[in-house]
């Protein structure tokens, strides 16, 4: 093997080496160049994106409480046009949102007795065949509150889970603003004036989820 030959094979391993060092630099050196630097709490932070049903609930009652109050019909009205003709009254007073339409409504009534937090309302007005009920917790069933307003989409949400949290939460968010400030175990007897929500299943059977709830 000539001198020559010798010094080629001991600089070969050497050469590699070298090689990939410098493969190694250039490629520390894209990495960098191609990363993102997220501040925290910047709309870049991945963490802004998770669904937070409590914070949902926070900023978006207000707003489904004044639609609801805004456009609520009185009781007796409402009463009569789904008696006239209920296709009709669908249409002028409720939200679509699947097997039936949410009617938003008011009324003063006197407390009857009630049942797991679900109370018997007598409203002037209204007729003897129509019950009306009033839901206070502390478990308030229904997706009434989200799909009051029809603002409130599917699509808004990442899947059927978080739709799902955004109905519980505007309940439980209702239940702090609007069914704390009330002696709930305490209302057989007593006059309220009530604004809220009902899916129109039955017309002659209504389950009121309230926005406002005033005792008098």
């Amino acid at each position: 093997m000539s001198a020559k030959a010798a010094t080629a094979r001991q600089a070969s391993p050497r050469l590699r080496r070298v090689l990939a060092g410098a493969a190694v630099v250039v490629l520390l050196g894209a990495m960098a160049l191609d990363t993102k630097v997220i501040k925290i709490g910047s709309a870049g932070d991945v963490r802004n994106a998770v669904f937070s049903a409590a914070d949902y609930g926070k900023s978006e009652f207000p707003k489904v409480q004044a639609d609801v109050e805004a456009r609520a019909a009185d009781a007796a009205t409402v009463a009569t046009a789904i008696a006239k003709d209920r296709a009709t009254a669908e249409k002028e007073y409720g939200v679509p949102a699947g097997v039936g339409p949410v009617i938003s409504v008011k009324f003063t009534g006197v407390v009857g007795e009630g049942k797991s937090g679900i109370y018997k309302v007598a409203v002037d007005g209204l007729p003897d065949t129509l019950t009306v009920r009033v839901q206070t917790g502390p478990a308030i069933n229904g997706t009434e509150l989200r799909d009051a307003t029809g603002k409130i989409t599917f699509g808004q949400f990442t899947n059927q889970i978080e739709y799902q949290d955004a109905g519980s939460a505007l309940n439980n968010e209702m239940k702090k603003e609007v069914l704390a400030k009330v002696d709930t175990s305490a209302l057989t007897g007593k006059t309220i004036a009530v604004v809220g929500v009902f899916k129109l299943v039955n017309p002659k059977s209504w389950l009121v989820t309230p926005v406002r709830l005033d005792v008098k």
